[in-house]
């Protein structure tokens, strides 16, 4: 359910707005565009839409006051605003977490009047898309096991230690760092066997793919695509069936729709 507004803005609720409240801006999306009638942002504000004439619009509700941003409830709060629009197929441009301007008047003016073709043109771009993210991850026991049987020296260098009598540990402390490096050399190698190979099993289903820097080692792939709704189904069976593939020692979870972050140009 949603509620028109005239153009000074729109609104998510029924609650007057003080034009001159601080304005904190969860993104922007096009003049005119319906916002979920049941999300609220910060603080539970009513989400709304600062317009200026224009082709864009700001997504805002009134920035809390009389404390500072960073709550973890201020983060939810930011994702589940943007999460309505794209979950109701709003084309948006989100911005990260923790941007405000002095007021409604100042959104119109600092932000939109001077970016509405930039915005507009990066709208264009993502309309009809979504952001899907693929996260893999190795399964631990079967991909060491995989390591100590299929290579040699590791094989070797990993009996012979198991056969060294505990009084004697000091006398192989070299060899079990050697044996320790051995082993992330070759997860370092499957790693990057690993991960491309996924990622070519989803990018043809994709329009663009960002890849991440893994953060853990077990970590295989960490990359978000850019698919057109349209092809979403499409895009989804292709992960299914890389999960199917590689199950045995590769996890692989598809999050979202998400906003598209990813795929924002830089300034």
């Amino acid at each position: 359910m949603t509620t028109p507004q005239s153009p000074g803005g729109s609104t998510s609720g029924d609650a007057p707005q003080d034009e001159r409240a601080p304005q904190y801006i969860y993104g922007v999306t096009r003049s005119g565009a319906a916002l979920p009638g049941d999300v609220l942002g910060l603080d539970d504000k009513p989400v709304t839409l600062v317009e200026d004439g224009g082709v864009c619009a700001a997504i805002v509700s009134d920035l809390p006051q009389g404390r500072a941003l960073g709550e973890r409830a201020d983060l939810v709060a930011h994702q589940r605003v943007l999460n309505a629009l794209v979950d109701a197929g709003t084309v948006v441009l989100p911005f990260r977490f923790g941007a405000a301007l002095a007021d409604r008047a100042a959104v119109e003016k600092e932000l939109l009047a001077g970016n509405s073709e930039r915005f507009g043109q990066i709208l264009e771009q993502l309309d009809g898309m979504v952001e899907l993210r693929v996260k893999a991850t190795y399964v631990q026991d079967a991909v060491l096991r995989e390591i100590m049987t299929g290579d040699p020296e590791i094989a070797e260098l990993s009996q012979r230690l198991r056969e060294v009598p505990p009084d004697a540990a000091d006398a192989v402390y070299y060899d079990r760092i050697r044996l320790g490096e051995l082993i992330a050399q070759t997860m370092e190698r499957m790693r990057e066997a690993d991960g491309q190979t996924l990622l070519d099993g989803a990018a043809p289903a994709a329009e663009a793919a960002v890849t991440k820097t893994p953060a853990r080692e077990e970590d295989v792939l960490d990359a978000s695509f850019l698919v057109r709704a349209d092809k979403r189904a499409e895009f989804e069976q292709a992960v299914d069936k890389l999960a199917t593939d590689h199950g045995e020692r590769v996890k692989v979870r598809l999050i979202g729709p998400l906003p598209p972050y990813d795929f924002v140009p830089e300034e």
